[in-house]
């Protein structure tokens, strides 16, 4: 694992050049980027535990306060979807956090993102994206004040909308491959859920 600051406590390159190396080839950031995610990661983290920044999960509450995520819609369903957690509490470790600036990093292919866009949406994690899915989406882009709420008219029109255009095999749900298509005409769709740079 990456060590720790000097003695003067700076954040010099804490990163062994080996691993560097891999963390360059596996995500699609630059070594000055990754440099940099370390020290943001570092910094959620406790004046203590920060030496051991490689081998620390820093809680969900504390990714929840960078400032690109407090504005997003989805920000529950990204810490969710990049956490390798075992207990299952969206907490991060500097490799799921690296993974989650990659994909919103302006270098990631538009298919890594709208695989990922695809997973942030699908919000009962069983593969599709079903009416109950398509509904927390609008939910999340349109915000829950009265003035800005659909109607369940409104909403069934759009949900309808929604999988004409993207329900090729009229199943009822959007499978990765439907949503893919959809994005590649529409490249717009797949940058609501990352519509800003986590990086």
């Amino acid at each position: 694992t990456c060590g720790g600051s000097g003695a003067m406590g700076g954040s010099a390159s804490l990163i062994p050049r080996d691993l560097l190396g891999e963390y360059q080839e596996l995500t699609f950031l630059s070594k000055q980027e990754i440099l940099l995610a370390y020290k943001r990661f570092s910094e959620l983290l406790p004046k203590e535990e920060r030496e051991n920044a490689c081998s620390t999960r820093v809680p969900k509450s504390q990714i929840l306060t960078l400032p690109e995520l407090r504005a997003n819609p989805f920000q529950h369903r990204i810490c969710h979807v990049f956490s390798t957690s075992e207990t299952r509490d969206d907490s991060m470790s500097f490799e799921d956090f690296l993974d989650m600036l990659s994909v919103f990093s302006d270098s990631a292919t538009s298919d890594v993102k709208s695989h990922y866009a695809f997973r942030i949406f699908d919000f009962d994690d069983d593969g599709t994206l079903d009416r109950k899915d398509l509904e927390q989406l609008v939910n999340c882009l349109t915000g829950q004040g009265e003035e800005s709420r659909l109607s369940s008219a409104e909403m069934e029109q759009l949900i309808q909308n929604i999988l004409d255009e993207s329900d090729i095999d009229k199943d009822g749900t959007i499978n990765l491959s439907e949503f893919q298509h959809v994005v590649s005409r529409s490249p717009d769709f797949a940058r609501c859920a990352a519509h800003q740079r986590v990086a």
